[in-house]
C-alpha cells in the first residue's frame, strides 16, 4: 500500500484534483486537427441536456443518474468536444424527505432523477427533471457556480407520472414547463404538456395542456421534451418513435401552448448511428448552433454525440442534411485544450473521485476514503436467503468509458470472519464479479456470475484458485486475515474475460467469457464490490490501492 500523505498534500488535494486535467488513454473525440469524432463522451450519460453561461464559452451538461448518488453528474466543456466531471447537483435522494430518503437507502433501480434539463438563468443554474413516482424537482446553485455547492431540491408538483420536464423563462418574465408522461405510472403516454410555474420556477400556477399527441402515429413514444425560444417561436425538440429506433423532433409555434407544427429534424437515414434522439440544442456566441443528443449502445449505456444544426430553412435540420455525422469541424472556440472525463484513480484524494457512484443514498459504513493514499469499501451484511448481488448498495461503480478497454486494481482484502468477499465486478441485469472470499485460514479466488439478477436469478460460482493469506494481524483482539492481489478485466464488444496476478506482472486469465449486459435505464458499470453473509462478524474491507483504465 501507498505511504501515508504528508498532511499539507492531504488537505491540498481536492484543489490540485481540480486543476488537473485527465486525458483518456481509451477514447478521446478530439483528432487533435480541428475535427472532432463521435461520440464525444463515450459513456453511459443518458437523456443529456446542455446550456451556456453567462462567459459564452461555458457549456454545462447534465444527465439521468436513476437511483444512482451522487446524482445529476455536472459536466463541463469550453467547446462542446472536450468534456470534464465538475461535480454533482444532488448529494443524496432526497434531502430533508424522510420518507423518500428512506426508500432510497435501498437499491431502487430505475427510479429516482429521469431526464432532468439545464438552465442558467438571472445568475443561477437550474435543473429540472421528474421523478415518476414522487413528482417534479428543481434544485438551483448557491452561488452561481454548477462545480459549487447547489440549494436543496425543491418539489415543484407532487403526484406520479411526471417525466422529463423543462423550464422556459419567457421574455415578460413568465415561467412555463413543459413536460412527458411515463406510460408505466401514469397509464398514458406520447403526449406533451405545457403549464405555468410561478415566476421563480418553484410551483405551478397553471393546469396542463396537452400541446403535441403522438398516440396513433409515427411519433409515438414522444418524449424528453426542451423547451426554447427563437426569433418569437416557440420551440419543443423532442425525441419519438422509441429509444433504439427512434429519431427527433422539432415543433414550433407562436403560442407556449400551441398549436405546434412539427417535422423530423434529426434520423438515422444511411448512418450507423441508431436512434439518435433527446438532447439539448445551444446557441453559442459565435453564432453556431450544436445539438448533443444520446445514441443507445445496449450494454455501454446511452453514449453522447454531437451534431451541427443548421437554421436556414426556418427549421434546426442537425447533422448533415438531418443524418448524424461522425467526424466534423469542431465548434469554434478560444481553447485547444484536450480533457476527458476522468476514468483511472489513485485514490490519492481524501474525497471520492468525481466519475464514483453508489447505488442507493449514502451511508458512511459503505466506505470512506483514507489518509493512506486508499479508498475502503467494507463488506455489505446480505440478507439471509441471498441469491445475488443486485441489491447490494455499496458497489462504488462507474460508467464504462470506450467500447474496447482493460481496467486494472490493485487491492487488498482483509476479512474478519469466514465467508467474507471482496473484488471487481462488472455490473447490470446479468453481472460478473471475481473476488477474494476468506475459507477457514486461505482465501479462494472466485468468479461469481449471474444472468437474470433482475429476474431474482440466482448466481453461480466458480473457484479459480485457493491462495495463502498475504499477511495476518499478530494479535488476539479480533486479528484479520489480508490478502494483496492484482484484479483486472477487459471489454471488447460487450465481452468481458476477467485475470488476476499476485505480483502485478503475470496474469492468469479467467476460463469464462462474460457477456456485458445493460442495467435498469442505464449502461453496464463497473467497479467494486464487498460483502458477507454473518450478521454478527465485524465487518472486512476491500482497500482500493488504484484503478487504472488502458487500452
Amino acid at each position: 500500500m501507498k505511504k501515508t500523505i504528508i498532511g499539507t498534500l492531504l488537505a491540498a488535494a481536492p484543489l490540485l484534483a481540480q486543476a488537473q486535467q485527465y486525458t483518456s488513454q481509451v477514447w478521446s473525440p478530439d483528432n487533435g486537427d480541428g475535427t472532432y469524432t463521435n461520440p464525444v463522451i463515450n459513456a453511459d450519460y443518458s437523456d443529456p441536456d446542455v446550456c451556456v453561461g453567462p462567459s459564452g464559452e461555458d457549456y454545462y451538461l447534465t444527465a439521468s443518474s436513476f437511483q444512482c448518488v451522487p446524482g445529476l453528474p455536472i459536466l463541463h466543456s469550453r467547446d462542446l468536444v472536450n468534456w470534464q466531471i465538475v461535480g454533482h447537483a444532488l448529494s443524496s435522494l432526497y434531502e430533508g424527505d424522510t420518507l423518500a430518503q428512506r426508500k432510497f437507502a435501498q437499491v431502487q433501480h430505475g427510479n429516482g432523477v429521469w431526464a432532468p434539463s439545464i438552465r442558467y438563468h438571472k445568475g443561477e443554474y437550474y435543473i429540472y427533471w421528474g421523478d415518476p413516482d414522487q413528482g417534479v424537482f428543481m434544485v438551483k446553485t448557491r452561488g452561481g457556480d454548477p462545480a459549487g455547492e447547489w440549494e436543496k431540491p425543491v418539489c415543484v408538483i407532487s403526484g406520479k407520472g411526471y417525466i422529463d420536464t423543462t423550464p422556459l423563462w419567457d421574455d415578460d418574465g413568465r415561467c412555463y414547463l413543459v413536460n412527458g408522461w411515463a406510460n408505466s405510472r401514469a397509464k398514458f403516454a406520447s403526449v406533451l404538456t405545457v403549464r405555468e410555474l410561478s415566476a421563480d420556477g418553484t410551483r405551478a400556477i397553471g393546469q396542463p395542456v396537452i400541446v403535441f399527441d403522438g398516440n396513433g402515429t409515427e411519433n409515438r413514444t414522444c418524449e424528453g421534451p426542451k423547451f426554447y425560444k427563437r426569433d418569437g417561436w416557440y420551440w419543443i425538440m423532442c425525441p419519438a418513435g422509441g429509444v433504439p429506433t427512434g429519431f427527433q423532433l422539432a415543433m414550433r409555434s407562436k403560442s407556449p401552448y400551441g398549436p405546434y407544427e412539427h417535422k423530423v429534424v434529426l434520423a438515422q437515414g444511411k448512418s450507423s448511428v441508431n436512434g439518435p434522439h433527446q438532447g439539448g440544442w445551444v446557441h453559442t456566441k459565435y453564432g453556431e448552433d450544436w445539438f448533443l443528443h444520446f445514441q443507445d449502445k445496449d450494454a455501454y449505456g446511452r453514449v453522447v454525440h454531437l451534431q451541427p444544426v443548421d437554421w436556414s430553412s426556418g427549421w434546426p435540420v442537425m447533422g448533415k442534411k438531418g443524418e448524424p455525422v461522425t467526424t466534423y469541424k469542431k465548434p469554434q472556440s478560444t481553447t485547444a485544450t484536450v480533457v476527458n472525463p476522468v476514468e483511472s484513480d489513485e485514490f490519492n484524494s481524501p474525497v471520492m473521485g468525481k466519475q464514483w457512484q453508489w447505488q442507493a443514498n449514502y451511508d458512511e459504513k459503505y466506505g470512506v476514503p483514507t489518509a493512506f493514499g486508499t479508498f475502503r469499501i467494507y463488506t455489505h451484511k446480505l440478507e439471509e436467503g441471498w441469491k445475488s448481488l443486485w441489491q447490494v448498495p455499496n458497489m462504488l461503480l462507474q460508467k464504462t468509458p470506450a467500447d474496447k478497454f482493460t481496467a486494472t486494481a490493485k487491492m487488498r482484502f482483509t476479512s474478519k470472519a469466514d465467508g467474507q468477499f471482496g473484488g471487481l465486478i462488472v455490473m447490470g441485469r446479468d453481472y460478473q464479479a471475481l473476488v477474494v472470499r476468506r475459507q477457514a485460514d486461505m482465501f479462494q479466488l472466485v468468479l461469481m456470475t449471474c444472468n437474470g439478477a433482475d429476474k431474482g436469478k440466482a448466481q453461480t460460482e466458480k473457484i479459480l484458485a485457493t491462495l495463502k493469506p498475504t499477511a495476518a494481524d499478530k494479535t488476539d483482539y479480533r486479528p484479520g486475515l489480508h490478502e494483496d492481489i492484482y484484479l483486472r478485466f477487459s471489454v471488447d464488444q460487450s465481452k468481458v474475460r476477467f485475470a488476476w496476478s499476485t505480483d502485478g506482472k503475470k496474469y492468469q486469465q479467467s476460463p469464462d467469457e462474460f457477456k456485458m449486459r445493460e442495467g435498469v435505464w442505464i449502461g453496464a458499470k463497473f467497479g467494486f464490490v464487498s460483502a458477507e453473509v454473518d450478521a454478527k462478524a465485524d465487518r472486512g474491507w476491500v482497500e482500493a490501492d488504484w484503478i487504472r483504465i488502458t487500452p
